[in-house]
C-alpha cells in the first residue's frame, strides 16, 4: 500500500446516523467510526440531546445507518439525563430496551478519564451487553480540565501532555475496534482583540457566535489539534411577529421571540463547510431542510 493507493482507493469509513436524515446528509451520512467528532456549544444548545440521540441511534442495523453495537457514555456533568433518554427512546421502536446497551460511567477529572480508558480494552473485547460496544461518548472534556488546572506554564503543560494522551487512546481504540467516537466541548467569552492565539482561525469560520456574543471553544489550540472533525452549536433569539419599539401594551402589535439552533462544521478532513438548523422536540433532535 502506497499514500498513491490511498488516494485512488480511499478507504471507506462506516458511519452513525444522527437520527436524523437532514443532519446526516450535512455531515455526509453521519459520525465516522476511527475518528473523533468534537461538539463544541455553550450550554444550553443541544450538545447533550444530540449525544443521548447518537447513544441510541448507534445500536440501529448498519442497513438504517446504525452501528448494530452498544456505547458506553462517560460523564462529567452532573446529574446524568436518563430521564430525557428515557424520552427519546420511545422514537426507537425495538423489541427490547434500548437503554440496556448503554453503558454509563461518571468522571470527576481528567486522571480519572485516562485511566478508564486505560481499561477499556478489556470491556470491548468483553462487552457486558447484548450488542458490541461500537460508541463512545465523553460528555464533557472541558468540565475535567477547566478546574483543575491553574494557568501557570507548569499546569498547561501539564494538561497539554493529558490532552495527547487521552486523545492519542481513543484514536487507537477507535482503529483497534471500528468505534465512533463523539467528545463535547465548552466555550468561552472571546474579550478584547481579536488577533494573537485566543483569536486565531482555526477551520472554516473566521468567528464563532452564539446569544450574540463572540466565543471560541475551551481548552485552546493543543485541543484543537487532537480532535479530528470539530461541528459547533449556536443559539441565537429570534423575533417573530411586529414590534414597534416603544413597548406600548394593547396597540395591537404582537412580539414572540423564539430560539433558534444551527450546526455548523468549522473543520473536518473529509467535510466543507455548512450549515443547517436545528430543533430540539419532545420526541427528537432533528435538522430542518431549507
Amino acid at each position: 500500500m502506497t499514500p498513491e493507493n490511498l488516494l485512488q482507493l480511499p478507504l471507506p469509513t462506516q458511519k452513525c446516523t444522527v437520527g436524523c436524515p437532514v443532519i446526516d446528509q450535512l455531515l455526509a451520512g453521519g459520525i465516522p467510526c476511527n475518528s473523533i467528532t468534537e461538539l463544541v456549544s455553550e450550554s444550553g444548545c443541544g450538545k447533550t440531546q444530540i449525544c443521548l440521540q447518537i447513544l441510541l441511534s448507534s445500536q440501529l442495523p448498519a442497513a438504517a445507518g446504525g452501528l448494530a453495537g452498544a456505547s458506553l457514555y462517560l460523564h462529567s456533568e452532573f446529574p446524568f439525563p436518563l430521564r430525557r433518554l428515557h424520552q427519546l427512546s420511545h422514537s426507537f421502536t425495538s423489541s427490547k430496551n434500548p437503554l440496556d446497551n448503554i453503558l454509563v460511567h461518571p468522571l470527576h477529572s481528567a486522571d480519572q478519564l485516562f485511566d478508564v480508558l486505560s481499561k477499556t480494552d478489556l470491556v470491548l473485547e468483553n462487552p457486558p451487553t447484548q450488542l458490541p460496544i461500537r460508541l463512545i461518548v465523553i460528555d464533557s472534556i472541558a468540565a475535567l480540565f477547566r478546574s483543575e488546572f491553574e494557568n501557570t506554564p507548569c499546569d498547561l503543560k501539564r494538561r497539554a501532555g493529558l490532552f495527547f494522551k487521552i486523545s492519542g487512546k481513543l484514536k487507537a481504540l477507535a482503529k483497534r475496534f471500528g468505534l465512533a467516537i463523539v467528545i463535547t466541548n465548552q466555550v468561552v467569552d472571546l474579550v478584547g482583540s481579536s488577533e494573537g492565539i485566543n483569536g486565531m482561525r482555526i477551520g472554516n469560520l473566521s468567528a464563532l457566535y452564539s446569544s450574540g456574543r463572540r466565543v471560541c471553544p475551551a481548552l485552546g489550540l493543543s485541543w484543537a489539534n487532537c480532535v479530528n472533525s470539530r461541528l459547533f452549536l449556536s443559539r441565537n433569539e429570534v423575533i417573530i411577529g411586529e414590534d414597534n419599539g416603544l413597548g406600548d401594551v394593547g396597540t395591537g402589535d404582537f412580539v414572540s421571540r423564539q430560539t433558534k439552533r444551527e450546526l455548523h462544521v468549522v473543520f473536518s478532513p473529509h467535510l466543507p463547510y455548512s450549515s443547517c438548523e436545528f430543533v430540539i422536540a419532545r420526541e427528537c433532535v432533528f435538522g430542518v431542510d431549507r
